[in-house]
């Protein structure tokens, strides 16, 4: 086993005070699991092949896929409002999707039903959901006997502050299920390394794309509800059927996707 790395996405915010607001209520952490030397050899290299077939770039500036501005066709993307580019490209992401080797773990938080519940002490929900996100990836490396890092997007100075020290807590103090000597011998870092959306990282790119995705296709099973019936639900139908990380007898609920409280 090689070493593997864990992208982090996130949908939403941690903000306790908007979650009355019905657009503002859940917060979402995606994480994107894959082995080191593939990501060089194979994940990179076909995402940039991908990019290069439908945008014109220069290395320099490259062309950094973001799922906003790809649904939206702003620019650098706006040769997708030509609905036969527009076809194409979804046919060749759909198949890339299906095609890459990682894992996906997902965790959502009701933040009003968190409030609603925890009426004195509040777990703050990012690092609630990052506890719980790391766990899982330090469970799927025990069971593969491997280690890895973690890498964020950057978000500026004091984001990227709180970030780095809700993963330095969760390294250091463990978590319900898994003691601080565990982290330490499966994560390769005590430190959340983190990166900025300019520097091209395949990884990144990758999950910004299964993100939001992934989070409303937890929410509609949580919500016995069937996927989105569009082109995000397409690409949940994918994680479903051999992403997710999962229990030996297949289960992904509790495993690669995870609701809280």
């Amino acid at each position: 086993m090689g070493k593997y790395r864990l992208y982090i996405d996130e949908v939403g915010n941690s903000d306790l005070g908007a979650s009355t607001n019905p657009n503002h209520r859940y917060l979402s952490l995606t994480g994107i699991i894959i082995e080191l030397t593939y990501v060089q050899h194979v994940v990179f290299p076909m995402i940039e092949k991908f990019k290069n077939t439908f945008f014109t770039s220069h290395p320099d500036e490259p062309i950094i896929l973001h799922r906003k501005e790809l649904v939206n066709k702003l620019p650098p993307f706006d040769n997708l409002r030509n609905p036969g580019v527009e076809l194409a490209f979804n046919q060749a992401l759909l198949e890339m999707l299906r095609n890459l080797d990682y894992v996906v773990l997902t965790i959502v938080i009701d933040k009003l039903e968190h409030c609603q519940r925890y009426q004195t002490w509040r777990f703050d929900p990012y690092h609630y959901c990052l506890t719980v996100l790391v766990e899982r990836y330090v469970k799927w490396l025990q069971a593969g006997q491997a280690v890895g890092d973690v890498l964020a997007e950057s978000r500026g100075g004091k984001e990227d502050r709180r970030l780095k020290d809700s993963f330095a807590r969760v390294y250091e103090k463990g978590s319900e299920y898994i003691h601080p000597e565990e982290f330490a011998k499966y994560l390769t870092s005590s430190q959340l390394k983190v990166k900025p959306k300019i520097s091209n990282i395949a990884g990144l790119q990758l999950a910004d794309l299964l993100a939001y995705p992934s989070y409303r296709a937890t929410l509609a099973r949580y919500q016995n509800e069937a996927l989105d019936a569009n082109f995000g639900g397409k690409i949940a139908e994918i994680l479903e059927s051999g992403k997710y990380y999962r229990s030996p007898n297949g289960k992904i609920d509790g495993w690669g996707r995870k609701w809280l409280p």
